[in-house]
């Protein structure tokens, strides 16, 4: 994404996403008591980033698709260098990691090493219903996600745009198609739908990712409103998803309120508004694709390391020492975004460049 297309606190916003997944992994290693309901309800910041995906891909990719210009295969290959590289990265990690602990005597959960689902997740289509097991790196299964989303964007785009007239009738649309399709698969399936990772996946994605194009058109066809009402939407946005997962309510509730808050964010930038755009925030919001990846990696290196080195019981740690578990995935996260995940995608645009025989362009897309 070029600077002038970059949404600086839709940036920022996929810091706090990803550190509310982080939160939702970390606190069972926290010796404590009953995990807060905010906390349990973490697993959504996963749908926050899945409806992010679509406003985002909308912004910068509808026009072209628009205007008959959208060229399908170097969309999917600029996603493609953002995600798999870092995917490939902890999936060989967590081979290597496991194998180690293995050698050495460590009880090693036998599904990290499935070798039915090494090819699925080789694939990104371990979410898709083709892995037998949660396998390898295990957060993973949303990169699969989104590669369904990726490949399917164009008909994503051209729902967009057949309703790009009413747009407020394409968000009622995608909100009663997210409500309707969460109470089905639960009544049908046993359990929410926004609790599924290997088994349906895929599925998972497709009514945020829906939500996020509409909203999208929502944001470009009805441009105005001052700065004011837009903070004001932020705030009862913000506020709708802070109290519904504090209370512990239902996921749509939340999964609306987070969507309305990216809507007024971007509102807010579209007025000029420099919020959430310090430029901490807009760097955390950067590196959160790693934060997310290493995040479980991280937590079994260092659970199990300071458990055998301070003799602990169980896999709870104390507070003190799970705060540097929580704190310090930001700078691993930062040297994986430095020395894996940021130039292996800009070699990748690079070979795309070069097969284009013309210079590239590398900017983050």
């Amino acid at each position: 994404m070029t600077d002038a297309q970059q949404i600086h606190p839709l940036t920022a916003l996929r810091f706090f996403a990803a550190f509310w997944v982080v939160l939702f992994h970390y606190w069972p290693a926290l010796a404590t008591g009953a995990t807060p309901l905010f906390v349990a309800k973490g697993y959504l910041g996963v749908e926050l980033f899945f409806v992010l995906s679509g406003f985002i891909l909308c912004h910068v990719y509808r026009s072209q698709v628009e205007a008959g210009g959208f060229n399908y295969g170097g969309f999917l290959w600029a996603r493609l260098a953002r995600v798999y590289p870092l995917h490939l990265a902890t999936l060989i990690g967590m081979g290597v990691l496991a194998a180690a602990a293995g050698a050495a005597g460590f009880a090693v959960d036998p599904n990290i090493l499935s070798w039915e689902a090494l090819l699925p997740n080789l694939l990104l289509v371990q979410a898709w219903g083709f892995a037998p097991v949660a396998g390898w790196n295990h957060p993973s299964w949303s990169i699969s996600a989104e590669w369904f989303a990726y490949l399917t964007f164009p008909l994503f785009a051209w729902a967009a745009l057949a309703l790009k007239a009413r747009p407020l009738l394409a968000v009622a649309l995608a909100a009663v198609f997210m409500a309707g399709l969460y109470a089905g698969f639960e009544a049908l399936a046993g359990h929410p739908l926004t609790l599924a990772t290997i088994s349906w996946g895929a599925l998972r994605i497709v009514p945020c990712f829906a939500l996020g194009c509409a909203l999208h058109s929502l944001w470009r066809e009805r441009a105005g409103g001052g700065r004011g009402q837009a903070w004001l939407g932020a705030a009862i946005s913000g506020a709708v998803a802070l109290f519904a997962a504090t209370l512990g309510l239902s996921d749509t509730i939340i999964v609306l309120g987070t969507a309305g808050l990216i809507f007024y964010l971007a509102r807010l930038a579209q007025n000029g508004s420099q919020a959430l755009s310090a430029p901490i925030l807009i760097y955390l919001g950067e590196i959160s694709y790693s934060i997310y990846m290493i995040c479980v990696p991280w937590k079994i290196v260092f659970v199990n390391g300071a458990a055998s080195l301070l003799k602990l019981e169980s896999d709870q740690l104390p507070l003190g020492i799970w705060l540097v578990l929580l704190v310090g995935v930001v700078p691993l996260a930062a040297l994986s975004y430095h020395l894996i995940e940021k130039p292996a995608r800009e070699r990748m645009k690079l070979w795309a460049g070069l097969w284009k025989g013309r210079a590239p362009k590398v900017a983050g897309a």
